[in-house]
């Protein structure tokens, strides 16, 4: 029996790959094609590409001991597809991984035409019936069709929930006048990748005022936006204070000015879009204004003043369904263990999030397939955490969320006592969340059942065994 997977974006192919290297056949569909000639899209969507960003081009920190560091070295350890192409397209920015986004898409289509395991369906799954597929892994994100979308809601009985995200705007290199902004990175650490766009107090009162007076692309349809918390359009951030802005996107804290060698009164920040940097995106600037007042208020960035957008910022639903009521430990649909969510629908918010939820799946899919019961992720392991928060969070209030420490399992008190610095805390709970990983890892993929528990190697139904690097050692 095969495995089918819903969904192009990044937890789908991560999930049809992940199963496919340990040996299963998988059907990965995906709904945006070309039809008669033309392009069938979503309303955020500019291409039909696997993996497309459709926000932001950044994978969050690498930085050591971080809670995205921590998440992202799991993954790495399990042979994660999209995360190793991430890597291999990496722009420079800073303590980021940030990527060029039209060759990440392009080397994920390329890792799906050499996997022979996985043929790729371009068409829209209006129907969860399992009935020729051992396991249905659903990853189609945000943007679920409402045709699909009315079918979860059938076979779950609950609604959905829904919030809507936001997309930055994007300029052409050529156009910023670099004559009135500099390079720096936060505190001179790190290489300085991003541009800075320093404001005075002066530009920016009258910035300020600029946002606030800016029309929104359809104010009575979008007034009751249900926004998500992480993700808040700039105008919005700006309606609750005058200083709310500084303090978020424009914070200019640590990025001192090498021509005055002081800190601006804010700053705006701008982010290679592609290792040509011929573009670059505004750094939390979505927004959701008309198109003509977001090139009126954005012309008022210091450096911006002739900006040629490439992109305008936009909004787009987000839907998800209420996991802590739907989903058990496995991310499986308790009324039907066939069934997995995986990505931005099962409640995760955050690219590197969506794609280790679909590996995750994957993995969980490959095993079952084969008639195993899957040993679940450690609580203790980032993704455990994760999982455990979609999976256990209070359902009346139930929001996405990204991995962060306040997600994961707090040091023993006794610890916390002897160790009073935050940074070396998380340093330990980091070590101690990356081997409760391998163990999990080493018992699911390659030990043989011992008769405590352990998992074999699943073996799904066509040719090949499982890929090796499965487990990848840090540099």
């Amino acid at each position: 029996m095969k495995i089918r997977v819903i969904g192009g974006g990044l937890a789908g192919p991560e999930a049809a790959l992940t199963a496919a290297r340990l040996g299963c056949q998988v059907d990965l569909y995906e709904m945006r094609a070309i039809v008669d000639g033309k392009p069938r899209l979503t309303p955020a969507h500019q291409t039909i590409e696997f993996g497309e960003l459709v926000c932001s081009n950044s994978l969050k920190s690498e930085s050591p001991n971080t809670a995205p560091w921590l998440l992202k070295q799991e993954m790495r350890r399990a042979g994660s597809a999209l995360l190793r192409i991430a890597d291999e397209t990496a722009v420079p920015a800073g303590h980021a991984l940030a990527v060029d986004r039209v060759e990440f898409s392009q080397q994920i289509a390329e890792e799906i035409s050499r996997e022979s395991r996985v043929r790729v369906i371009r068409e829209e799954v209006t129907s969860l019936d399992a009935r020729d597929y051992a396991i249905t892994i659903v990853a189609s994100g945000p943007l679920t069709s409402d045709a699909l979308g009315e079918e979860i809601r059938r076979i779950t009985g609950a609604q959905h929930l829904s919030f809507y995200d936001s997309i930055s705007p994007i300029v052409d290199a050529e156009s910023i006048d670099m004559e009135r902004v500099y390079f720096a990175a936060r505190y001179d650490k790190g290489t300085a990748d991003y541009i800075n766009c320093p404001m005075s107090r002066e530009e920016y009162g009258q910035f300020y005022e600029a946002l606030l007076a800016a029309e929104p692309a359809e104010i009575r349809e979008w007034e009751s936006c249900d926004y998500f918390e992480g993700c808040l359009p700039i105008e919005e951030l700006a309606r609750r204070g005058k200083d709310t802005l500084r303090y978020g996107p424009m914070k200019p804290k640590g990025l001192r000015d090498p021509r005055t060698g002081r800190e601006p009164w804010a700053a705006v920040q701008l982010r290679k879009e592609n290792v040509r940097a011929d573009s670059y995106n505004l750094v939390g600037f979505q927004n959701h204004l008309k198109y003509g007042d977001q090139a009126r208020v954005l012309r008022m960035i210091p450096g911006l003043e002739n900006a040629k957008f490439l992109r305008y910022g936009q909004i787009h639903r987000n839907t998800y369904i209420c996991a802590p009521v739907l989903l058990d430990e496995f991310l499986r649909l308790k009324s039907d263990p066939r069934i997995l969510f995986a990505g931005q629908i099962s409640g995760v918010e955050g690219y590197t999030e969506s794609i280790a939820t679909g590996m995750l799946t994957g993995l969980y899919a490959a095993a079952l397939a084969s008639g195993q019961e899957p040993t679940a992720v450690p609580r203790g392991t980032a993704l455990g955490s994760l999982v455990h928060y979609v999976t256990h969070a209070e359902a009346k209030h139930f929001q996405p969320a990204n991995i962060t420490f306040d997600l994961l399992v707090p040091l023993e008190e006794e610890v916390r006592r002897k160790v009073r610095d935050k940074k070396e805390r998380h340093r330990m709970q980091c070590a101690k969340a990356l081997a409760e990983f391998d163990e999990w890892l080493g018992a699911f993929v390659s030990k043989p059942r011992d008769g405590q528990g352990r998992t074999p190697v699943p073996k799904c139904e066509g040719p090949g065994a499982p890929a090796e690097g499965m487990r990848h050692t840090l540099q």
